[in-house]
């Protein structure tokens, strides 16, 4: 992996790992909020209607992906002024200081009005920190100056399979040994408590890795932007923001699911989690493996088939699974879609940051990855309930269909398939 000139071994795995926990621990927070979404809707969000506590909590979820854009630009544009590693730790801090509050938060039924309050600004802070979580670690690792780029980019999807992996295991076990009461009153804050236990590990870890290459030549050559112009970023950014619009929309599909087969197909929450699994441990594996092929056959070659995919298989493979509900099928479905959204996810991240010079490179990609986000992916978990509600299972598929197309015209404006 590495050449002559490079870092040494042991200096690149300790630095891919520091950047690898810290996002996997972002998408273990997300992912566990997200699959115990019923429960906490109803202690933070009562209500007499269902629907209407479940969209408040996934709403309070959406709402999260406001303060993204803003920790983008801060923490990006701290990334580029400061170095990677310490917009790392700085991105570590706030999401382990978040996920601490939820832990200890009351419910509505102890505090009232204060309860959802405090939740939501704990998803805010989860979201600044998020917001430039992206940007920070993709260039951290995209300029790690190792022969290999592709293959070592890609860890950083990669660790949103185990961030699941970790969030599925968590979730199973606890629906499994726990009633539903014993979830309600104390359960459910036990993956919180253990995201809080991770994330001073993440911060350790980060603390002690070391700045790119890149970025320590161009500080010492004087190359670091003091005044962002604005124009010469608008194509990249709205490139970026195209490629990962079914990166986002595709993941928050898999997280979906689960919510899916429990409320509509009537499966037991076990089925879902069961099946997260499996879709984890394919993001982990297939992930790697397709950045590795990405840095040989070239990157577009990579990501086009994938894109292509997640346009035309969503709407047939949930509506096969509407109508013959099983662990099997949905298994099936949320294996599918993994594998395409690995193969997507591999090439990804080395496509996105050659858009942007050294200098605005973590700004560029906070700023493109939370556009999508924002936009597309933030309210998906929401939008996609309420297009079940409305149009069935073709609904939630039909968007993330629609997120394919807008990444394969992105991929169409994509000139060259880079190498390294």
């Amino acid at each position: 992996m590495t050449t002559a000139g490079s870092p040494p071994r042991a200096t690149v795995v300790r630095n891919v790992a520091g950047a690898a926990i810290g996002n996997a621990l972002e998408w273990y927070d997300i992912l566990v909020y997200a699959y115990f979404a019923v429960v906490i809707g109803q202690l933070f969000f009562p209500a007499e209607d269902p629907l209407t506590s479940r969209l408040l909590v996934f709403g309070t979820f959406g709402l999260s992906f406001v303060a993204r854009p803003i920790g983008g630009i801060v923490i990006g544009r701290y990334s580029d002024r400061r170095g990677r590693r310490a917009a790392l730790v700085l991105a570590s801090a706030l999401m382990c200081g978040a996920t601490l509050l939820i832990t200890i938060l009351p419910t509505y039924e102890q505090v009232g009005m204060a309860a959802p309050a405090l939740l939501l600004l704990a998803r805010l802070v989860q979201g600044f920190s998020a917001g430039g979580e992206f940007g920070s670690a993709t260039t951290y690792l995209s300029e790690q100056g190792v022969r290999r780029l592709g293959f070592v980019a890609s860890i950083q999807f990669a660790s949103q399979g185990i961030g699941m992996l970790l969030a599925a295991v968590v979730a199973t076990l606890l629906t499994s040994l726990l009633d539903p009461r014993e979830i309600a009153a104390w359960g459910w804050r036990l993956p919180f408590l253990l995201g809080t236990l991770i994330g001073p590990v993440a911060f350790f870890v980060r603390n002690h890795a070391t700045e790119t290459p890149e970025f320590t030549a161009a500080s010492r050559a004087g190359d670091l932007v003091t005044k962002v112009a604005v124009r010469p970023l608008i194509r990249p950014v709205l490139v970026g923001a195209g490629l990962v619009s079914a990166a986002s929309v595709g993941a928050y599909f898999l997280v979906y699911l689960p919510t899916y087969a429990t409320d509509i197909l009537h499966l037991p929450a076990s089925a879902g989690f069961q099946s997260s699994l499996v879709a984890s441990l394919i993001l982990v594996v297939v992930t790697p493996a397709a950045g590795w092929l990405a840095d040989r056959a070239g990157f577009r070659a990579v990501a086009l088939p994938a894109a292509l995919g997640l346009v035309l298989a969503p709407v047939p493979a949930l509506i096969g699974l509407t109508m013959a509900p099983g662990l099997a099928g949905l298994i099936g479905v949320q294996a599918g879609i993994a594998t395409l959204l690995a193969g997507y996810f591999g090439a990804l991240p080395l496509l996105m940051a050659r858009l942007f010079p050294v200098a605005l490179r973590s700004l560029g990609l906070s700023v493109s990855y939370n556009l999508a986000v924002m936009t597309l992916g933030g309210f998906a978990p929401m939008i996609f309930a309420m297009l079940s509600a409305t149009f069935g299972p073709p609904g939630p598929a039909a968007y993330l269909a629609v997120a394919g197309v807008i990444s394969l015209i992105a991929l169409s404006a994509v000139r060259e398939a880079y190498r390294t």
